[in-house]
């Protein structure tokens, strides 16, 4: 029951906003500024229809996530050996560290000029993009996991005769997983909308980015609208998931 009232608190809101933006739309009647629901919901419920006789809205929303999975899972693959490497030994850090200051603080979106030199307009700019985006957020996790593992753990490790390899196999990776856990979520979080921003560029053909771009074009404002509320569902279900996956793996944090 309590769920249930937190869900209709959770609806309170986006009903209000939806209630007054249609009030708005029928008081402004201009669908280039405010679109009314009417002309929204039919883009919504009809997802495998081709929009200006291109792709559908399925088609352009599968194509972005097939694109944000290939960059987020290199970042993923990437960040968390360093952040691991970095966590675990001084000496790597004092390698990797610098660099990392240096470029952390650069937007994704800024990289796209030498990603279009380097990997040209499509695909692996795009993926290095997203990459760019969400590798950050794995790495400096996944080293503030590995440098949170309880010392009491490591101690009773080494006092069983454990080896430097097993400690960190069975200590040190088990123990920073809920850290790098978050990283991801908040990783998934980042490599999306660097995509969709990315996708709006000029020379991309296919994505929810693009289509927000054609639509914009084609002043067809009710598609934008669409586009928007897919990017925020899809984000919105990632998050679910990543957070049941933290209930589900990491219920024993906080036990001691």
């Amino acid at each position: 029951m309590k769920r249930f009232h937190g869900f209709l608190k959770g609806l309170a809101i986006p009903v209000g906003i939806i209630l007054i933006w249609q009030v708005l739309s029928i008081y402004i009647q201009n669908s280039f500024i405010l679109p009314g629901w009417e002309t929204i919901i039919p883009v919504l419920i009809h997802p495998f229809e081709p929009l200006f006789g291109g792709a559908s809205l399925y088609q352009n929303s599968f194509i972005s996530l097939q694109r944000v999975l290939n960059g987020f899972f290199l970042a993923v693959l990437i960040g968390v050996f360093l952040g691991l490497l970095c966590g675990w030994s001084k000496s790597a850090e004092d390698y990797v560290n610098p660099i990392i200051q240096i470029l952390r603080p650069v937007p994704p979106i800024a990289w796209m000029p030498l990603a279009i030199a380097w990997f040209k307009i499509g695909f692996g700019s795009l993926i290095f993009i997203i990459f760019i985006g969400s590798f950050f957020p794995v790495f400096i996790s996944t080293i503030e996991g590995v440098r949170s593992v309880r010392v009491r753990w490591l101690e009773v490790a080494q006092t069983l005769g454990a080896t430097t390899l097993e400690i960190f196999k069975t200590v040190v990776i088990p123990g920073a997983l809920p850290s790098i856990w978050t990283g991801l979520r908040l990783a998934f979080g980042v490599a999306w909308m660097c995509l969709v921003a990315a996708e709006m560029l000029p020379g991309t053909s296919a994505g929810l980015g693009y289509l927000i771009m054609f639509a914009y074009n084609l002043g067809q404002i009710q598609v934008i609208v669409a586009g928007m509320i897919v990017i925020g569902v899809i984000g919105i279900v990632a998050d679910y998931f990543f957070r049941m996956g933290q209930t589900k793996l990491f219920n024993w944090q906080g036990k001691e």
